[in-house]
């Protein structure tokens, strides 16, 4: 048995320790805006932040978590997470959608150490997570957007 916090409330896992994270949230905890992409940690659709850094769940295994804070896209909240998620919009980053949940998890992961990225720390931030349309120039603009918003 794994407690664990998920979005700000206390779960009891009874899974096997080496069940990805991404199963026990999509399957267990119905929480299915984090995406399986590879399993194998290589294209960040499954990124969550696990207390408070980005991780990515099909590589996390729940028997490592014990007492862990996990946030998924669902219960990403705060000034990094509205301003992300209104840059989002205002430039229409997604096409297919896919990646989107883990390139937002990362970008907020992002502003919360970096309020002021220049192109390198939002390429270096943003290298795990792969967009098969190809909206890299919209997700940095979308980053810095919600950087100047945050600045003021």
């Amino acid at each position: 048995m794994t407690t664990l916090t998920v979005n700000g409330e206390e779960v009891a896992l009874d899974l096997p320790d080496d069940t990805p994270l991404l199963w026990a949230l999509r399957d267990e905890m119905r929480l299915t805006g984090t995406k399986f992409g590879c399993g194998i940690a290589q294209c960040g659709a499954c990124t969550v932040m696990v207390d408070g850094m980005p991780r990515r769940s099909c590589v996390t295994p729940v028997g490592t978590l014990e007492g862990a804070s996990v946030e998924t896209i669902e219960g990403l909240d705060g000034a990094e997470a509205e301003a992300v998620q209104s840059a989002w919009v205002q430039i229409d980053v997604p096409q297919c959608g896919w990646c989107q949940s883990g390139q937002v998890m990362s970008a907020v992961g992002l502003l919360r150490m970096n309020r002021a990225p220049s192109d390198e720390d939002i390429d270096n931030a943003m290298a795990g997570n792969i967009c098969r349309c190809a909206t890299y120039v919209r997700i940095r603009q979308a980053i810095h957007d919600a950087a100047d918003t945050l600045e003021g």
